[in-house]
């Protein structure tokens, strides 16, 4: 478990203090944990998973994805949910054509 800790926790950006701040605990206590020295409280999965929508099973046993969704959908929704209609409208259109230019760099190439 502490290997996937870790892997969250660089996966989201953040160093060991932020991620402990998180969790309400100092970034010795955290590091503890991330090591092995002591056990992840339970409590504090169920603050992983939550904060940072984290699937719980991935974090217990490794099965499954990380992340119930992206991990940026949180701050995306909130900053379109403060949009106006019309700007909603053109990040919706911009995300089209983001979307469409992605499939065509992944696209393999046609012989």
């Amino acid at each position: 478990m502490k290997q996937r800790l870790k892997e969250i926790r660089k996966t989201l950006g953040l160093n060991q203090t932020d991620f402990a701040r998180h969790l309400g605990i100092t970034q010795t206590a955290y590091s503890m944990i991330e090591n092995g020295n002591r056990p992840l409280a339970e409590k504090y999965i169920k603050v992983i998973c939550s904060e940072f929508h984290v699937n719980e099973a991935w974090v217990k046993t490794g099965q499954g994805d990380m992340f119930l969704s992206s991990p940026y959908e949180k701050d995306f929704v909130d900053i379109f949910s403060r949009l106006t209609p019309v700007t909603q409208q053109y990040l919706l259109l911009m995300a089209r054509e983001l979307l469409k230019m992605q499939q065509k760099l992944l696209a393999p190439e046609k012989c």
